[in-house]
């Protein structure tokens, strides 16, 4: 191939030119005029020399595939090829690229992608001109072949466009993937088929073979007993290049925790490690530079009751919260404990009746075992809230317990017990609500559960399925940042064991003990908020934010499924869908024995209500839980990774001292801040909701549905941020253009 890739400057040696001397001596500016131009001309000449040489050295290489401008011979075709390069670092290449057109009636020219100056670089679109003998009918397959030039140079292509001869209408082929190594693929058509669609033997064996190869690079592995099985990958190395981060995301993400820390003056806090605060307002020491203003908002208003049960309802974790219409056996709170705190003229039972009381109850977080922290054992509670929504002040908390098997002795608190005990109660329920938030709520309940709809999604549907085209975008980066979670996060010695009381052998106990209640059912917000009982709660924003995002996800799935499946029938007799839908259940969720999700689809309600699952689990639901971490843990007081005492069982005894020994000390609490926004922030190269910038639908009426979809979320973006105008501490985690495509971090 000829790699003329760059401009060249020719340089010559002085040239000893002679000149005879004569009586009639011709002037200075003559003589150096003479020489000028003996030079130049030896420089023409050498440049001449050398550029024949390296054009005849160039087409031996390119092995004569390169042919010259020439009429063509009777009946040959010539095609115009479009090739686009990706735009992300690194995804030019220098390698020789060859293209070859398959058609219904032969194959073209294998024809090397080559023209002066530079091509295939970062962000190019470049012209080609492919021959054929005989008209090839509809171009079927584009065939993609890379090889080493000197040095091995991946290559990025996002798509080939093909024009045929005299003009006709162009077939864009979508690649979206990376050539690695001196490699072959075979690219289809972008109009989306299902395996009932394919007519052509040479449609259907690209079909088989790709799903061959596939399920030889993605395999299921068993990462613990009783938790969804994953990718079959050590750490993200080892994952095929096409579902690792780009150059781009992968340093940031490995930058952003380290400029967390600096930011947080770790070093100058060495020191003190292992040592406690002395007193709350000692927290603001690492709350400057990282902070956000909700972060600011938590820290003024944390203590307050009406603001602890904000936290329930619009907080990172607003799905534990349930209506209480009978008291559980082991919160024995009576009607005189809480009288004072209700509104006049009613009573508890009345109020429970009514479906006023609520109850946040962390029964899953009793008996995990406990972290040891360099050397020093760390405490959990398995607390019991009680809350009343009052028709003045709001969801407020009116009885606490902290155990699961109270005795006689076990106190149950209350809001008008000493101000420190009361304090340090909500502590407790805050500091469970950091682990079942972050290892159920966050990593369980999207990101398990999307590696596995992604992995089979791998596995089963071959690229121009239309349901491939649908989920491929919500599903990029999913693995490498789960990777990334099991190796540096919750690993025996990631960040999680270093600082988190749940860390080591606890997450695992609590991930299986989540998985035993894990059921599709929840997964669906409809389902989700009348079993709860919370449909009628007020200022309940990320419910009324949830329904509307469901709608329009759900509104946006059944168009999609609708243009590509007539009947229900058709569902049923997908046998590529049908296998996707066995490996979900019976590889990805076989250790989740009460999930609920039958093993086929036997009409298009069910495939749509699957897929609005995946979708809005990979979208909404991740960013209603990741997004408002470190607003709501970097106030480390509010929501404690750890606690270093055991909890209170005398009212009387809380101090400040006792508090402040409780709470994690410097170098937890530093890397708590420094780790919830880490996670938590925007990513710079984020791509929100149904921005999709593959484009992986080209029919006219698929994008127009995709026109629609965003024009619905555009629609909710304005009701949300009307809604929100004046109001305090905001709620704006599920605006569209805050919510992420997919899964990626």
């Amino acid at each position: 191939m000829m790699r003329m890739k760059t401009n060249f400057v020719l340089e010559c040696p002085e040239q000893e030119v002679a000149i005879e001397v004569r009586d009639n001596e011709p002037s200075a500016e003559a003589v150096q005029e003479e020489i000028l131009d003996t030079a130049l001309q030896q420089v023409v000449e050498t440049a001449e020399k050398e550029m024949v040489e390296r054009v005849q050295a160039e087409e031996k290489e390119a092995r004569g595939t390169k042919r010259k401008m020439e009429d063509l011979e009777e009946g040959e075709m010539e095609y115009k090829v479009t090739v686009a390069t990706g735009t992300l670092e690194y995804s030019g290449t220098n390698n020789y690229v060859y293209v070859t057109l398959v058609g219904e009636n032969g194959e073209s020219e294998r024809t090397l992608l080559d023209k002066p100056g530079l091509d295939l670089c970062r962000g190019a679109v470049d012209d080609y001109i492919v021959r054929s003998s005989a008209p090839l009918g509809r171009v079927i397959l584009v065939r993609l072949e890379k090889q080493k030039y000197f040095l091995e140079d991946n290559w990025f292509c996002n798509y080939v466009k093909v024009t045929p001869p005299g003009g006709g209408n162009p077939q864009t082929f979508p690649c979206y993937c990376w050539l690695v190594g001196d490699i072959k693929i075979e690219v289809r058509d972008s109009t989306a088929k299902r395996l009932s669609d394919e007519i052509l033997p040479q449609e259907l064996a690209h079909r088989k073979a790709q799903l061959k190869e596939r399920q030889k690079t993605y395999r299921w592995q068993v990462w613990a007993p009783g938790i969804p099985k994953c990718i079959d990958a050590k750490s993200e190395a080892d994952l095929p290049q096409d579902a690792r981060f780009a150059n781009e995301k992968r340093c940031d993400f490995e930058r952003s925790l380290q400029f967390a820390l600096l930011e947080l003056s770790l070093k100058k806090l060495v020191i003190w490690f292992g040592r406690s605060w002395e007193d709350l307002d000692d927290f603001k020491q690492i709350f400057w530079k990282l902070r956000s203003p909700i972060a600011e908002y938590v820290m003024e208003h944390w203590k307050e009751d009406w603001f602890f049960g904000h936290l329930f309802l619009n907080g990172s974790n607003p799905r534990m919260i349930h209506r209480c219409s009978q008291l559980p056996s082991n919160f024995p709170v009576s009607g005189d404990m809480v009288q004072a705190f209700l509104s006049p003229n009613t009573t508890l039972n009345k109020e429970l009746k009514a479906g006023n009381i609520y109850l946040v109850d962390y029964a899953v977080v009793d008996g995990i075992p406990e972290n040891v922290i360099r050397g020093k054992k760390q405490y959990i509670a398995a607390p019991l809230c009680l809350l009343y929504e009052h028709p003045d002040n709001g969801l407020i908390p009116i009885a606490i317990q902290l155990e699961q098997n109270p005795s006689k002795d076990t106190p149950i608190f209350l809001p008008n017990d000493p101000p420190l005990a009361w304090l340090l109660a909500k502590m407790w329920v805050r500091h469970a609500e950091f682990q079942v938030f972050q290892v159920l709520s966050h990593l369980l309940r999207t990101h398990l559960i999307a590696e596995v709809f992604c992995v089979a999604t791998l596995r089963h549907l071959p690229s121009v399925h239309p349901i491939n085209k649908l989920l491929t975008p919500h599903l990029k980066y999913t693995l490498e940042i789960n990777c990334r979670a099991r190796t540096q996060l919750i690993s025996q010695d990631g960040i999680f064991k270093r600082v988190v009381s749940t860390g080591g052998e606890g997450l695992l106990v609590l991930s299986q003990k989540g998985c035993k209640v894990l059921n599709y059912r929840s997964l669906q917000p409809r389902h989700d908020f009348i079993d709860r009982g919370v449909t009628k709660l007020n200022k309940y924003f990320y419910r009324e934010h949830t329904l509307m995002l469901w709608d329009t996800i759900e509104k946006f799935v059944s168009s999609i499924v609708t243009l590509y499946y007539t009947s229900d029938i058709e569902v049923v007799q997908d046998s590529e869908l049908q296998a996707w839908i066995k490996d979900v259940v019976e590889e990805g969720f076989v250790n989740v024995p009460q999930f609920g999700l039958p093993n086929e689809l036997k009409n298009k309600q069910e495939l749509i209500t699957v897929l609005s699952v995946v979708i809005f689990t990979t979208t909404a639901q991740h960013a209603a839980t990741n997004n408002g971490q470190f607003d709501f843990c970097s106030w480390v007081p509010n929501t404690p990774c750890t606690m270093r005492q055991p909890p209170p069982t005398d009212k009387d005894s809380v101090t400040m001292e006792l508090i402040m020994n409780t709470l994690p000390d410097i170098s937890q609490s530093c890397v708590q801040m420094a780790i919830t926004w880490h996670l938590g922030r925007v990513q710079p190269d984020a791509i929100p909701l149904a921005q999709y910038e593959e484009q992986y639908f080209t029919e006219p009426a698929a994008q127009k549905i995709i026109d629609d979809f965003r024009q619905d979320l555009k629609d909710i973006e304005e009701e949300i941020l009307q809604q929100n105008k004046g109001l305090e501490p905001p709620y704006l985690y599920l605006c569209p253009s805050r919510i992420e495509n997919s899964i990626t971090i």
